[in-house]
């Protein structure tokens, strides 16, 4: 990888400190015209450069060039939040990764990176180079730091920070200690939400849902945004994130979310973030219990919007689901077909660029979460920003999240009603039958997952602002479970060789009463575990297939990555890689559990791989969380419908699983036991 390429990365380092001062391991300094600094430090210029450059090992001639009109990029304040919800941000933001895709090469590129990085928001800095690094087909071999790396305030405790800046400043680099965040930090056992705040707080559970609009983005340009399948995918994700919080409700004796669907009425639960803005120089706002939404009047945001639209879109999408189709900006009418329309849900939902008609349908979910941040402020009257839901990298912190998204689900599960059930014959694999199901996992009973507390360490140090350098290290509990393994009887009577896609999902047993499910209630509980594809020889096959293999998950590592360690050396390795961000973590693949043992089922499908596949090359691909993030320029590994065969009313006369079932699918009655014990982590040398 070439110089230009490391450097880019550099400009991810320390967002707040100005770009001449030494950024990485090699004390880099760029050296800057004089034109590209700002107006505060022009004056300085020659002086400034010279200070910063006495220790640098590195220097970096920045070329000058013309640069483009910024305009209205730079009406967002430097020390203000930025939200991908807020449309002002949104145009802005897409504004700038247009600048950055359009450079004719990388030199030009970081030309214009290091002219904007000091003008610039730096949130909004950080997003658009994200965006077109991972896009420009130049730069896709660049590693991009994860975000937690560059701000850690939007996901650890304020107080850690007093703390972590002691620890820089007066402990020598090879004397520091973790400095442990307390598992229970935002509240007490008061709040009953509360016991699920190792699911909401988790970090990697919020940097995959950062890392997952990073590379789907809903404003950019065209071709940015018009991924394969990417409003189904945006529909069945977050599905897929409802379904594992209702999962872990019922682990924790709560009932599954409840849908807001009700404006006028407050929102009961309360959420109090304890998180500063390092930028803003802010405290997150809290909401407190009771508010409800009231009608935005923020001229600073450029946002005049009525409780009461929502409304209205909402009113709309629902007639279009049930006539069967949408109407375009010309008028024009287009089916919502049996396979393609919820992808056009999708964008019209969210919404994104691609929605047939934003003016009609409106941005219903996105104007959701915007509605939510500002409930302490609504018309800027106490100069507030936005709260937690106003953020990807922070919106899953909040109860409301899973609560708002259930209503959106909603809509989505009105569309599936209205298709054609699955026959018998879209379901059954003729010859092929699954005999027997195991779960073995070491020193357990077999069918038993186990999960226990789990301590990690990450380092906060590069995106600590004018501190010491080296590595500051917070240590957090997170939930974890025993590795284990499938083991799969499926027996082929068919003639010959045949091969098959096993699809792996799981659901509670019983719902929050202690009562057996309706099936039709039950189908959306249940969460994907693994798929991949299987060769089945003639007569019995055995299939094991370990739980770190998942289709659904990134390894640890990936999430926390550390910036030096573990990664390719470049080109199209590193490209995937980057993508390989987004994924649900390893250690969020199994629920909690609870410590007598939850009843859950394990449902294991093989279907037939001719339905299923799609004619490409995926070999070397980062391909291992295809499931809820697709495969980087690829097309969605899957011909089915996205959560099939569970994203269908069942056919006539099947009120439970067991009538759902066909020959190739079986259910195994499996339990998740929780053991409240925190392992340590080793004791890094």
């Amino acid at each position: 990888m070439s110089g230009t390429k490391k450097n880019l990365a550099l400009l991810f380092e320390r967002p707040r400190e100005p770009v001449f001062i030494a950024k990485g391991d090699k004390k880099t300094v760029f050296d800057v015209p004089n034109e590209y600094l700002n107006d505060r430090y022009k004056p300085l210029g020659v002086s400034l450069s010279n200070r910063f450059a006495e220790d640098a090992e590195e220097r970096v001639q920045v070329k000058k060039i013309s640069i483009p009109p910024f305009g209205e990029i730079l009406e967002l304040e430097r020390d203000e939040n930025f939200s991908l919800f807020i449309p002002k941000h949104r145009r802005v933001a897409g504004k700038l990764i247009d600048i950055f895709l359009g450079m004719r090469n990388v030199d030009d590129l970081l030309s214009v990176a290091t002219y904007a990085r000091d003008r610039v928001n730096p949130y909004l800095f950080n997003y658009a180079l994200s965006v077109a690094i991972l896009h420009r087909p130049d730069t896709q071999d660049i590693d991009l730091p994860t975000f937690i790396e560059s701000f850690p305030d939007k996901y650890v405790d304020a107080k850690v920070f007093a703390k972590a800046r002691e620890e820089a400043t007066v402990v020598p680099e090879g004397s520091r200690t973790p400095i442990e965040i307390p598992k229970d930090y935002t509240a007490s056992d008061l709040e009953v939400e509360h016991r699920l705040a190792y699911f909401r707080e988790d970090l990697g559970i919020n940097l995959h849902h950062w890392h997952w609009h990073l590379v789907y983005p809903f404003e950019a340009a065209r071709e940015v945004v018009a991924k394969n399948r990417r409003g189904e995918l945006f529909y069945y994700m977050h599905q897929q994130i409802i379904a594992r919080y209702n999962y872990e409700r019922l682990c924790n004796k709560l009932k599954r979310a409840t849908r807001f669907n009700d404006w006028t009425k407050g929102i009961e639960e309360a959420y109090f973030p304890k998180l500063d803005s390092l930028v803003a120089s802010r405290s997150w706002p809290a909401r407190v219990a009771n508010q409800r939404i009231r009608d935005l009047n923020r001229e600073v945001d450029q946002i005049k919007q009525d409780v009461d639209d929502l409304k209205r879109w909402s009113d709309r999408i629902y007639a279009a689901i049930h006539q069967g189709s949408v109407t375009d900006e010309r008028g024009r009418t287009i089916s919502l077909t049996e396979n393609e329309g919820i992808d056009i849900l999708g964008n019209m939902i969210e919404s994104s660029i691609l929605s047939p008609n934003r003016t009609f349908y409106g941005d219903l979910h996105n104007m959701g979460h915007v509605f939510v941040s500002y409930i302490h402020d609504p018309d800027h009257r106490h100069l507030e920003s936005f709260g937690v839901m106003g953020d990807s990298a922070t919106a899953m912190r909040d109860p409301i999240f899973y609560r708002w998204h259930s209503y959106i689900d909603d809509i989505f599960q009105e569309y599936k009603a209205t298709l054609p059930r699955y026959s018998e014959n879209q379901l059954n694999y003729p010859g092929i039958t699954v005999s027997n199901i195991e779960i073995q996992s070491q020193g357990s009973p077999k069918n038993t997952f186990n999960t226990f507390w789990q301590q990690s360490d990450v380092d906060l140090s590069r995106g600590m602002d004018f501190q010491p350098r080296g590595s500051v290290f917070v240590r957090f509990t997170h939930l974890q479970h025993q590795p284990f393994t499938y083991k799969i009887t499926v027996n082929n009577q068919a003639n010959g060789n045949r091969r098959g896609t096993c699809r792996i999902f799981m659901a509670p047993k019983n719902d929050e009463r202690g009562n057996p499910w309706l099936f039709r209630d039950q189908k959306i509980m249940f969460i994907e575990l693994d798929k991949f594809t299987v060769n089945l020889k003639q007569g019995q096959n055995t299939i094991t297939r370990a739980s770190t293999q998942s289709s659904v998950t990134i390894p640890f590592e990936r999430t926390f990555r550390n910036l030096d360690l573990n990664r390719p050396q470049g080109g199209e390795a590193l490209a995937q890689f980057n993508f390989c961000g987004c994924g649900w973590p390893a250690h969020m693949l199994i629920p909690k559990g609870t410590p007598e043992g939850l009843a859950s089922q394990l449902f294991v499908m093989i279907s037939n791989y001719e339905d299923d596949k799609v004619d490409q090359k995926i070999d070397g691909v980062c391909n291992d969380a295809g499931s809820y993030c697709g495969i980087k320029d690829k097309l969605y590994p899957d011909r089915r419908s996205m959560g099939y065969p569970f994203d269908r009313m069942p056919r006539t006369g099947v009120d439970t699983l067991q009538q759902f079932l066909t020959p190739n699918m079986r259910v195994q009655d499996v339990t998740v036991k929780f053991s409240n014990r925190t392992v340590r982590p080793k004791q890094r040398s």
